[in-house]
């Protein structure tokens, strides 16, 4: 838990066990490892369009969904032009 003291009120990104990422500053967690994002997008992707991002505003997430968790550097992810990018979506995790 005091791991993720660190990512508070910076933005990360978070991938989830459903295969979603999700992009957002961080407000705040409990001892769960819930986390609570401010300024969140979710990341779409795929291999025709491009990346979409889908706003999301203040978003919630239980801690037991959590995959990887990172911080982002501001200045090279606003650098990156997110529609040239083609990827095939993540697969969700199965037990």
């Amino acid at each position: 838990m005091s791991s993720l003291q660190g990512y508070v009120d910076r933005r990360v990104l978070m991938m989830l066990q459903d295969g979603r990422v999700i992009v957002g500053v961080m407000a705040g967690f409990d001892q769960k490892s819930n986390v609570v994002l401010s300024d969140s997008k979710e990341r779409i992707y795929s291999m025709e369009e491009g990346v979409e991002e889908v706003p999301l505003g203040l978003y919630l997430v239980k801690g037991d969904m959590i995959v990887l968790i990172g911080e982002l550097d501001e200045a090279v992810d606003q650098a990156v032009d997110l529609t040239t990018i083609r990827a095939e979506p993540i697969p969700p995790i199965r037990y």
